[in-house]
């Protein structure tokens, strides 16, 4: 079998075996067509380091023929991850190819962390109107992004039932169907409690649409709010209040995180509170953390000349 079909099996494997989300499988099939182009439609046993190296070469010397721009090295290595599960996948099958952990990835320049700073984020927080539904309900989701670090994919498959308010905690499933317990401050409980009690439908999702066709059929099912409603609603007061930085649910995810360790929280317990499976992830926010140590330090011995 030759790589076209190969990809096609590999898609396909992604969607029916791992249930893999669509825009996911997308971008494989982006990466991989890019490959595909550049090697030819050759047997995977063809593939070896000389022609990694060589297609190494070709994303670096890429550029977009509409910006003039050359591939960033993140993105680099976005291709090259593709290929690796794809070499997984191959090997799995029994198939002869070159061995995946042969593939190396390139180090990325790191991203500046994007992190709103205590005035940014309390004008924020305080952006929505709370005299209405949706203005108590995006309430609640500034509040809620901000106090558990919720990814916006897990706080929009939340349901009414998932939350306990009296003991203001919950689980929430994650990244890798990894369970983890989620805490709530008074502030995300007090919007949550709002929010609830102006609801009069019965409906399972917690956060909700109030525009369009009310649909109640399999318990509101089409009335919940998608990830990317949840990311504009948050832009949407980022445009509001005027914010410099373009905040997004993520940014939030970052100042929670940041925030505990600023408090003296430990990296550990903060890779829980995140989900991460890695302890190198959480590690990121330590730049940040360190930098806000120094300032602080810097301006108590300077106040004290």
């Amino acid at each position: 079998m030759n790589l076209s079909s190969l990809i096609t099996d590999f898609l396909e494997y992604l969607e029916i075996e791992r249930n893999t989300s669509q825009k996911t499988i997308e971008n494989y099939d982006h990466y991989l067509k890019r490959f595909l182009n550049f090697a030819g439609d050759i047997n995977p046993s063809a593939i070896d380091l000389s022609l990694i190296r060589k297609y190494r070469l070709h994303l670096g010397r890429w550029t977009d023929p509409k910006t003039k721009q050359p591939l960033k090295r993140i993105t680099q290595n976005y291709f090259m991850i593709a290929l690796r599960a794809f070499l997984r996948y191959l090997a799995r099958q029994d198939i002869k190819t070159l061995s995946p952990e042969k593939v190396e990835l390139g180090e990325a320049e790191a991203r500046p962390l994007k992190v709103l700073d205590e005035a940014a984020l309390k004008s924020l927080l305080e952006a929505p109107g709370t005299t209405d539904k949706p203005g108590m309900r995006d309430k609640a989701i500034l509040e809620l992004l901000f106090s558990t670090g919720l990814r916006v994919s897990e706080m929009a498959s939340l349901n009414c039932d998932s939350i306990n308010l009296n003991r203001r905690e919950f689980s929430v499933i994650g990244k890798g169907q990894k369970e983890r317990i989620v805490f709530l401050s008074d502030s995300a409980v007090e919007w949550l409690e709002k929010y609830l009690g102006a609801r009069k439908d019965t409906f399972k999702p917690l956060f909700v649409r109030f525009q369009g066709r009310v649909d109640p059929s399999d318990n509101g099912e089409a009335m919940r709010l998608t990830s990317r409603s949840i990311e504009r609603i948050v832009e949407k007061y980022v445009k509001l209040v005027g914010l410099s930085v373009k905040a997004t649910p993520h940014t939030l995810r970052h100042n929670f995180a940041t925030d505990l360790l600023i408090n003296g929280a430990d990296i550990r317990s903060v890779q829980e509170m995140l989900g991460h499976s890695n302890i190198a992830t959480t590690q990121i926010y330590t730049h940040v953390t360190n930098k806000h140590l120094r300032d602080v330090h810097k301006s108590f011995h300077s106040g004290n000349k």
